[in-house]
């Protein structure tokens, strides 16, 4: 994953073709978080270890995964873990991310055969005995309905915010706009609100997000920036812009492409008491992670907190 080899630099042109979102940088920031994060042989060593994966697995269940496609291989983790307990993945990959999983799975096949007993892509999931699938709030009400007879685990929309002092460093704000814009804010653990006290200065946060004013200079990114920079102006909203992004007040966790929202907040203990109970945070910026750290997951940070791994070795009972 790490290499210049043809065929792998082909699906990245082919993922990208398919789905303007995924610009080169972010395909390569994507990968390079799996193989740092996921793949390196000691944290392998150790996750097995710590779920006490057996050699072999006796008896294999058809695990159906429904991959999401919002960011690049995001469901590259689902299908690993699955690999890992050795159950049979049953992959679905989502339309707009299909290029990448679909290359990694069958140059697995083609270095040994026996993979493909485990790795299986298919358009239509039937007859699995668990499923993993990741959507909408919408889909995710059909998800519980298809598969209501099987165990299952089932992720509807989330998204994250941070807290801000108003004492954070230049550079710590710059690394705030990494968890704002990198993959043009499209992955549930990007922040789409900010909690900042009431006399938040917002000038510095603005220069340090300007590391990302090339954003603008995408398309699909674009028309979404003057889409809703319009709808504020024909409304007489109050809103703030470095040219790239837009601050809005707003009390909605769930921000659109190109715009970012914040909330006052006067105590901040009490904040955090109803993030911490708010099922729709993926994570929380500035108190449980430090910034700059959202789209570095590990390998044990599960998505929605449902320890991936515990359920599938649940599965060999």
């Amino acid at each position: 994953m790490n290499s210049d080899d043809d065929a792998w630099q082909a699906a990245q042109r082919k993922a990208f073709a398919e789905n303007h979102w995924f610009i080169p940088e972010f395909i390569t920031l994507s990968v390079h978080n799996i193989v740092q994060q996921f793949l390196q042989y000691e944290v392998l060593k150790k996750l097995l270890a710590t779920y006490q994966i057996r050699d072999e697995n006796n008896n294999p269940k058809k695990v159906g995964l429904v991959l999401a496609g919002n960011i690049p291989l995001v469901g590259f983790h689902d299908v690993l873990c699955t690999f890992l307990t050795g159950h049979i993945a049953v992959i679905k990959p989502s339309s707009k991310d299909a290029a990448l999983i679909k290359h990694l799975v069958q140059k697995l096949i083609e270095w040994n055969n026996e993979a493909a007993r485990y790795l299986v892509l298919q358009d239509l999931l039937k007859g699995c005995d668990a499923y993993i699938a990741t959507g909408s709030n919408n889909t995710g009400r059909y998800f519980d309905y298809y598969f209501r007879n099987h165990p299952t685990i089932i992720r509807k929309a989330r998204t994250s915010v941070a807290i801000l002092t108003g004492g954070e460093t230049e550079k710590e704000l710059e690394s705030l706009a990494d968890d704002v814009y990198q993959y043009f804010g499209l992955g549930c653990r990007n922040v789409t609100q900010l909690y900042v006290p009431h006399d938040y200065d917002f000038v510095p946060l603005l220069e340090a997000f300007r590391k990302y004013n090339w954003t603008i200079n995408h398309n699909k990114y674009k028309n979404n920036y003057d889409y809703n920079l319009a709808i504020h102006l024909l409304n007489n909203k109050k809103y703030m812009t470095n040219g790239s992004i837009l601050l809005i007040e707003d009390a909605s966790p769930f921000s659109p492409i190109s715009q970012l929202h914040f909330q006052y907040y006067e105590d901040l203990k009490k904040l955090k008491e109803r993030l911490l109970n708010n099922e729709s945070i993926q994570c929380v910026i500035g108190e449980r992670l430090p910034f700059g750290a959202a789209q570095c997951p590990t390998l044990t940070d599960f998505a929605d907190g449902v320890d991936t791994m515990a359920f599938l070795k649940s599965l060999d009972r």
